[in-house]
């Protein structure tokens, strides 16, 4: 069984290609959703259940984001939070048994192809293109709401020849960003793939893998985190005022 670096075409609605990646973020982003009303469908002062284990997530996380962000927390928790989660879920469920390995077999080029269902949605760089941009736009959003557009104009823009210098490099930073965000998180999660898929190949299949996925287990936390630390310090460094 091979892997493509490209996500599988499933079906079309209209002119769209639907790649089993983007079939597998349907599912996620439902499984969330799911998760979330459910948790919040009959809040009690005392929480149990679904509730507790949602609460105690946030406000782990909440202490993380004020250590890093202060008195913004409020308005940067909730992105920060829908970036870890999110990444977290699609990375999890992408080792789950089946993902990978139930689909069907294509004729392409005189040889039959297999196909999956479904597949992380992180080893498809569309996915992680797509996450790191809407990082780098809601962080400039929120710099241009802190600073106002003169504030924002003045962090890469300036009549001094050497802040001027400093202002492009900046530029050129954050489109950088981009790149560090989305290969980071899309180069882990497609070398695990094809570890776990190369594994269970071989002979003992039901055995080899299995420290690999302890292994997937900590890296998707891992590339989860990193992600959206990484944001949030990104949001906290832009809306900072600007002190030469």
């Amino acid at each position: 069984m091979e892997i493509s670096l490209a996500a599988e075409k499933i079906f079309s609605i209209g002119p769209i290609p639907i790649t089993n990646t983007i079939l597998t973020t349907w599912i996620v982003t439902i499984i969330l959703i799911a998760t979330a009303y459910v948790a919040t469908k009959k809040v009690a002062l005392v929480p149990t259940g679904l509730q507790n284990v949602a609460e105690a997530a946030i406000e782990a996380f909440q202490d993380l984001v004020f250590s890093v962000a202060g008195q913004k927390t409020r308005v940067f928790l909730p992105i920060v939070a829908s970036f870890f989660f999110f990444i977290l879920f699609g990375n999890y469920f992408g080792i789950l048994p089946g993902i990978g390995s139930i689909g069907f077999f294509l004729h392409h080029n005189g040889k039959e192809v297999f196909v999956p269902l479904f597949r992380s949605i992180n080893s498809d760089l569309n996915t992680t293109v797509a996450l790191a941009l809407v990082s780098l736009f809601t962080t400039h959003y929120l710099a241009i709401r802190y600073l106002g557009l003169g504030g924002y104009l003045g962090k890469f823009v300036s009549v001094n020849p050497i802040f001027f210098f400093v202002g492009l490099m900046e530029i050129v930073s954050e489109i950088t960003k981009i790149f560090s965000l989305s290969f980071r998180l899309f180069g882990n999660i497609y070398a695990g793939e094809v570890l776990l898929t190369t594994a269970s190949t071989r002979l003992f299949a039901f055995i080899i893998p299995i420290p690999f996925y302890f292994l997937e287990l900590l890296v998707g936390f891992v590339q989860a985190l990193i992600f959206a630390m990484l944001t949030l310090v990104f949001m906290v460094i832009l809306t900072q005022k600007s002190e030469h």
